[in-house]
């Protein structure tokens, strides 16, 4: 009879017994160091310490922003046109662009006096910017078409009321000064104020 041991059978399970499942054995990887030389190392020192500044620099900036907000540089709100002997009669749209003003010499209805008004640029629908329409001898305004008479005064579309004035004085070195801090409104009878007329003889 030989020595050698026989594989004994698999028994099969008994009836409604359900076979535990095979689960396969978990191997450890097999760990490898990382070995790191010291130039590595500073290198990323380095980058660590970069980060690290260029945080504080964009938070000293925005600190910075904190303590000083940012400024809106305007035009001067009071300035000087020239002398009056510098105008023709009529508009003068030299002011436009920089000081949102037209110049108007002549003669003016309100005062039933000779001289010089200051119009505001800025339409009294609004807000847009009217055109000076010098062949038809009126402003218009390009966005819902309102008119206005040389004097300032609607005449047609929207606009519920005319343009405002500004005030306007001769200064002692004899140039006219226009102050855009006040204004002037002829539905509440201020066009007749001193400082929103400038009588001069042309």
């Amino acid at each position: 009879m030989s020595e050698t041991a026989t594989a004994k059978p698999t028994e099969p399970a008994p009836p409604g017994v359900a076979k535990p499942p095979v689960v396969p054995a978990i191997v450890a990887p097999h760990y490898v160091p990382v070995k790191t030389d010291r130039r590595s190392f500073l290198s990323a020192v380095a980058i660590g310490w970069a980060a690290f500044t260029g945080a504080m620099v964009v938070g000293a900036l925005e600190l910075q922003r904190f303590f000083f907000p940012n400024v809106l540089f305007e035009p001067p709100q009071t300035f000087k046109a020239g002398n009056p002997s510098d105008f023709p009669v009529g508009v003068d749209e030299r002011f436009k662009a920089r000081y949102n003003c037209w110049m108007v010499k002549g003669y003016d209805p309100a005062t039933k006096k000779t001289g010089f008004f200051a119009l505001s640029t800025t339409c009294t629908h609004l807000g847009c910017t009217p055109n000076w329409l010098s062949a038809e001898g009126k402003f218009k305004c390009p966005c819902h078409g309102s008119g206005f008479q040389p004097t300032g005064i609607n005449f047609e579309g929207p606009a519920p009321r005319p343009l405002e004035r500004f005030a306007i004085r001769l200064a002692d070195d004899g140039q006219i000064v226009v102050d855009k801090t006040k204004k002037f409104q002829q539905e509440k009878g201020e066009w007749v104020a001193p400082d929103a007329f400038l009588e001069i003889t042309v």
